[in-house]
């Protein structure tokens, strides 16, 4: 390969990036909205439930308990009802997520030492909310419980006996347990493959529908060259947008950087090849930019969204899922953009990763190289 030609590919292929703003805007200004619009949008942390309240007892050991909830900051107490109807209205319109019912004879109860019910109905159309809900309200069932058990001891001038453990909790590497702390690193990911295989999937179609192809075969320049030609000014749009990806999460969703920003870029590098090369091959094959598109956003979006463990955890797929997302590579650099940016950990332990990202870079440039051929036909 000559650099003299592949040169001038790749200068042809900016000044077609450059005078089009439609793809100048889809390569710089689309990944900036999708990760601010999902980077605020898509979050798993339960805060702030609504909740309404149903107090037959209306005593102050029921206030006592349901001070509990109120001063919980994963509940926000929305109204309280005096019945039923008004409890499942008040869930069916989805005003509240959770309803607590507390029993006329809880406090004579609680003042004779036993065991007393209290009800928590919970809206499990969101299965996923109404499972952290239950953690949290049965953490301030809990605590209330504690709370009744050391007055009784201390009424009878008793002390409780040391407990046979004791558990304190350490949260490594997202100590908050904010989400957007492990969303915006995937999200990185996610965006640069569907981004970088859109913008490439319509090189090669585009020179077919506009008849240049023609003109491409009839000069010397051979395969390879206009194969890395086309990926250069991609690939150069592609690292801006990890370069706006990153300072986004450091200054805008204060996502922590703990590890190496060379090796962070180092890696988007690879997978940009990959992901560039991966966008040709379509549209070396498809030679329409519809239908390269389209093929695009399937074979990149979908498989980076849901198998790379960014959303959902690898390990609670079935079993033949887990073995598809070995070919995912988006897969690969969701854990080494997540091992980079909360772990801040090196190649002594991404070594693996950085690997497989690397194998399928070359496997896309060969791929796409030996795909394109110089013919009409």
């Amino acid at each position: 390969m000559k650099p003299r030609r592949i040169w001038a590919v790749a200068r042809k292929e900016f000044l077609h990036v450059l005078r089009d703003p439609r793809s100048l805007g889809m390569a710089v200004a689309i990944p900036v909205l999708m990760l601010v619009l999902f980077g605020y949008a898509l979050t798993l942390d339960v805060d702030r439930v609504p909740l309404v309240v149903w107090d037959q007892s209306a005593t102050p050991a029921s206030r006592r308990l349901v001070s509990r909830f109120d001063g919980s900051r994963y509940f926000s107490r929305v109204g309280d009802v005096d019945n039923y109807r008004a409890l499942e209205r008040a869930i069916d319109t989805r005003r509240a997520l959770a309803a607590l019912v507390v029993p006329t004879d809880f406090a004579r109860r609680i003042e004779a030492g036993r065991p007393a019910p209290v009800q928590l109905i919970l809206d499990g159309s969101d299965s996923n909310t109404a499972t952290i809900a239950l953690g949290y309200a049965e953490a301030s069932v809990e605590g209330f419980a504690r709370e009744i058990v050391l007055e009784r001891v201390r009424r009878v001038g008793a002390s409780l006996p040391p407990g046979p453990l004791d558990v304190r909790l350490r949260v490594w590497f997202n100590e908050e347990l904010e989400s957007k702390n492990y969303i915006i690193p995937g999200l990185i990911a996610v965006i640069m493959m569907v981004i970088a295989a859109l913008l490439t999937s319509l090189t090669v179609a585009r020179e077919w529908e506009r008849g240049t192809m023609e003109q491409l075969i009839s000069t010397p320049v051979k395969g390879p060259e206009l194969i890395v030609g086309k990926l250069a000014p991609y690939f150069v749009i592609g690292m801006v947008d990890v370069l706006l990806a990153v300072l986004m999460g450091e200054f805008f969703f204060d996502v922590p950087l703990r590890g190496d920003v060379a090796l962070l870029f180092a890696v988007s590098a690879m997978f940009l090849v990959g992901a560039l090369s991966m966008g040709i091959l379509i549209s070396t094959v498809m030679k329409n930019q519809l239908l390269a598109s389209q093929v695009a956003m399937v074979a990149t979006f979908l498989p980076a969204f849901l198998l790379s463990g960014f959303m959902f955890a690898i390990a609670n797929m079935p079993l033949p899922i887990q073995w598809i997302t070995y070919v995912i590579p988006a897969r690969y650099f969701v854990a080494l953009l997540k091992g980079i940016y909360l772990k801040g950990v090196g190649l002594e332990i991404l070594a693996g990763q950085a690997a497989l990202l690397g194998a399928f870079s070359v496997v896309m440039v060969l791929l796409a190289i030996a795909r394109f051929k110089k013919k009409l036909v």
